[in-house]
């Protein structure tokens, strides 16, 4: 296998990507914006080209992308190189509302868009959800995953909710799922949501107004989060709902972690949580078949637990998730008093 630099590829707001097919980077410096992995794919930074989070002089790099050709046509496995992190964005209609961002992992060495992110499209399209890709920064390019790569999440959901109307989306249907270091940020944009928002409030930032609260949070064989190494971080009142899935014993330290955010979440009480540990596989595989053992149809229950929240329901509708987030916040608020 051998990396690739894209070509750079100015994309406003609703136009379309032809191709994906590795190129030369433009010679002028404007920020490098990657051509998108999958057909007919949106692909939108997450920042103003002069936003205080970038490194300005890094901007213009091109992203290197690792292509197999397993398949007749290439196949992007995944990318490292992200200096002007983005989105990539595949709508499906309205007949859900719901939109899946997808945050792939890789041991922030690495980030896994093929396995762990452009193959869940097909899948969350079948069931009337959109897929959005997520292209954070890297702890490899010299990015620290704690603060610029949950930011990198945060901002994302923000960017969405933000297009809901044009995208026809439903603005209370905007979660985010992780898959191993990128479940390292959904864990943390779980709790973490209100801070953001409060650090970004300012007149110049367009998306001021933006929440960026998760509706759901999916973490699958999750890296450390918040509460590990005997982490307590406060819960917020609102927090979403989560489904964990991890291999057990094949996947021991990740199964650990897993267990510790589940545990803390449990303890105080919030609803609708979901954990399945498998006893039979082994870390990463994202949604491959892994013949044919239980862990093979991990996705299956989330759809279950998915429906069950009422996500799947037509847009506009309350879902069981937000009536019970708001009855759970209710009951913290009348402990408090």
């Amino acid at each position: 296998m051998k990396f690739y630099p894209l070509t750079a590829l100015a994309l406003a707001l609703g136009a379309l990507a032809a191709s994906a097919q590795p190129a030369a980077p433009a010679a002028d410096r404007a920020p490098f914006l990657p051509q998108p992995i999958l057909p007919g794919g949106l692909v939108l930074p997450l920042f103003p080209a002069n936003s205080p989070y970038l490194k300005q002089e890094r901007l213009h790099e091109p992203e290197q992308y690792n292509t197999t050709l397993t398949t007749p046509s290439s196949r992007v496995q995944s990318v490292i190189g992200i200096h002007n992190p983005t989105i990539e964005v595949h709508l499906v209609g309205g007949r859900t509302g719901a939109a899946v961002i997808v945050a792939p992992g890789g041991g922030h060495r690495i980030l896994w868009v093929g396995p762990e992110g452009g193959d869940l499209v097909p899948f969350f399209a079948n069931y009337g959800v959109s897929t959005i890709i997520l292209r954070n920064r890297l702890r490899v390019d010299g990015y620290e995953p704690r603060t610029d790569a949950v930011r990198d999440a945060l901002q994302a959901i923000r960017l969405v909710r933000s297009q809901a109307a044009a995208w026809k989306l439903d603005p209370a249907k905007i979660g985010i799922m992780g898959f191993s270091a990128g479940a390292e940020l959904a864990a943390a944009a779980a709790i973490e949501f209100e801070a953001f928002q409060e650090a970004n409030r300012g007149a110049t930032d367009p998306l001021a107004a933006v929440s960026a609260r998760p509706d759901f949070v999916g973490l699958i064989y999750p890296g450390p989060t918040p509460f590990a190494k005997d982490g307590s971080p406060a819960i917020p009142a609102t927090v979403p709902p989560t489904f964990l899935m991890c291999p057990g014993t094949g996947d021991r330290v990740h199964a650990l972690w897993a267990t510790e955010y589940f545990t803390a979440m449990l303890k105080a009480s919030v609803p609708n949580l979901e954990m399945h540990i498998y006893g039979n596989g082994t870390h990463g595989g994202s949604i491959k078949d892994r013949d044919g053992i239980p862990l093979g149809t991990w996705q299956h229950r989330y759809i279950d637990w998915f429906r069950d929240l009422g996500f799947l329901a037509k847009p506009g509708i309350e879902t069981k998730a937000a009536v019970d987030v708001a009855t759970y916040a209710k009951s913290r608020a009348t402990a408090k008093n």
